[in-house]
């Protein structure tokens, strides 16, 4: 199944990045957890969330509007809410878990609310924030920032630089290049990112594969992330995928800073080959 999963992935990302289904990626991803998951039911969900946003907020179609009213459903009609309590449950990186359980991290409620607003034609964009994913609406000279984690709360200038603060103690200032807007497929790769750490963190280095092969097709030339499925190849003891890997990161970084070490570890996997055979 992972490998009919990984073809899918690859399908839906290998376009423009304006022509990929944000919501449609970010529910294949759970296909590897959930290999029966209804994506269309679950694009459906969203489809009504959207209907019922569209009718609270009537004629109006100025974003300010627009965003109250998805506020209003999501966060007080249905009860979303950022998971503060687990932030490290994998199922916050799942978008259906979070469609069904009400709940997830800044990335996934995003992406909920990104998604939404499109359906009813409020074109928002996803910020990498350090430390905290945000989403934005620019327009007609002003730009609005919202914290879907927080219940869409609508964050000013003062506001981001307390959120710097408090995740890294004053050593980062607030700058407006802080609220760039990200790809689609950044999004993508830093959903992957987390749900990759949260296994890592875990020494579930099986299903941190799955989601390293999911990063590589993001960005088959990226040698870090060849080296990352490298050593979790190395991990569940695949070693001829591993050897690949790493000699290609070698190719690709010859001179990167942990060089050295993939060197020792790529000639002990080639005394273990030798040994064996």
């Amino acid at each position: 199944m992972a490998d009919d999963g990984h073809s899918i992935f690859r399908q839906a990302v290998e376009r423009p990045d304006d022509h990929i289904d944000l919501g449609r990626v970010a529910l294949i991803i759970g296909r590897e957890e959930y290999p029966t998951l209804q994506i269309d039911t679950y694009l459906d969900r969203l489809d009504r969330l959207a209907a019922t946003a569209r009718d609270r907020a009537g004629d109006e179609n100025s974003p300010y509007r627009l965003l109250a009213a998805i506020n209003y459903v999501l966060f007080t009609q249905e009860g979303y809410r950022g998971n503060r309590d687990d932030y490290y449950d994998p199922r916050n990186s799942f978008l259906s878990d979070v469609i069904e359980r009400r709940t997830g991290i800044p990335i996934t409620l995003s992406v909920l609310y990104m998604e939404v607003a499109r359906r009813i034609g409020l074109r928002l964009y996803g910020v990498g924030f350090p430390g905290h994913f945000l989403v934005k609406y620019s327009g007609n000279d002003e730009e609005i920032v919202v914290d879907p984690f927080d219940e869409g709360e609508v964050r000013t200038g003062d506001e981001l630089q307390q959120m710097l603060d408090s995740l890294y103690i004053g050593k980062v200032v607030y700058q407006p290049e802080l609220l760039a807007p990200v790809t689609h497929k950044q999004i993508i790769q830093r959903m992957l990112y987390n749900l990759k750490a949260i296994y890592a963190r875990q020494a579930n280095y099986r299903k941190a594969l799955s989601v390293a092969e999911r990063l590589v097709i993001l960005d088959p030339t990226s040698a870090p992330e060849i080296r990352d499925r490298g050593l979790l190849y190395l991990e569940v003891e695949r070693f001829p995928e591993a050897m690949d890997d790493l000699e290609t990161y070698l190719r690709l970084a010859p001179d990167a800073a942990d060089a050295e070490k993939i060197s020792e570890q790529l000639a002990n996997l080639k005394k273990r080959g030798a040994r064996v055979h």
